[in-house]
């Protein structure tokens, strides 16, 4: 199992003001699947991918990722850890705009220590992985919004993570565009890449193997419920 999250609790605001954005959360998932949460605005997904991807801690609960309990790691270790087994992509492509695509690609490699020259050669082979290799030196300005977010994913997948966690991959793009990013999705998810979405579309959702809801802070699997009822 690559994903263990047990009993996931986590608040905003103190005193009498206090807001649960998720409450007793109990996530699994095995290495190679692709998992969907769909849920509205302020139902706590992007809370719950927030600390999938070791951006944010639990209130309390349990959280074992590819076997390893990360609850108590420090600042340092949670860096190393999504630096080395996850790879994010943002609706909002969060691309350097005074860089190349080239240069964005490489820079987690930058933060791993990777001479200059290796960098850049694993970039050139990311980017062609996703169609861009004509597009190396290009800013992210010139680029359309299907471009930047090839160019994210490629990013993400530089170090070989063993999870990508999206955030509404597609909310900026047009129907082809985003029609090309699901497409390059499934292509990592054959390939053994372990996917989970954040998604409030029902269609993009739709190409995950398993689709979860977050309702109020709570996580719904319909598919259980379905066979309780």
């Amino acid at each position: 199992m690559i994903l263990d999250l047990q009993n996931i609790n986590k608040n905003y605001g103190t005193g009498q003001v206090v807001v649960s954005a998720l409450k007793d959360v109990t996530l699994q998932a095995e290495e190679g699947e692709y998992i969907a949460i769909m849920g509205p605005s302020g139902s706590g997904k992007t809370t719950l991918m927030n600390i999938i991807g070791c951006l944010d801690r639990a209130d309390s609960g349990t959280y074992m990722l590819d076997g390893a309990d990360i609850s108590g790691l420090n600042e340092n270790e949670l860096s190393d850890v999504r630096l080395h087994k996850i790879g994010f992509v943002f609706q909002t492509f969060q691309l350097l705009p005074g860089e190349t695509a080239l240069e964005n690609v490489a820079l987690p490699l930058v933060y791993a220590g990777v001479p200059r020259a290796e960098r850049l050669e694993r970039a050139r082979e990311s980017l062609a992985q996703v169609g861009l290799e004509e597009r190396t030196s290009f800013l992210p300005a010139q680029l359309s919004g299907g471009q930047k977010q090839r160019v994210a994913i490629a990013r993400a997948m530089i170090n070989h993570p063993r999870i990508l966690l999206a955030d509404e991959p597609t909310g900026a793009l047009d129907q082809a565009s985003g029609a090309q990013v699901m497409e390059l999705f499934q292509q990592l998810n054959d390939s053994g890449v372990t996917v989970i979405m954040i998604t409030h579309d029902a269609g993009v959702a739709s190409h995950a193997k398993r689709i979860l809801k977050i309702i109020d802070g709570c996580l719904i699997d319909p598919a259980k419920e379905g066979d309780q009822a």
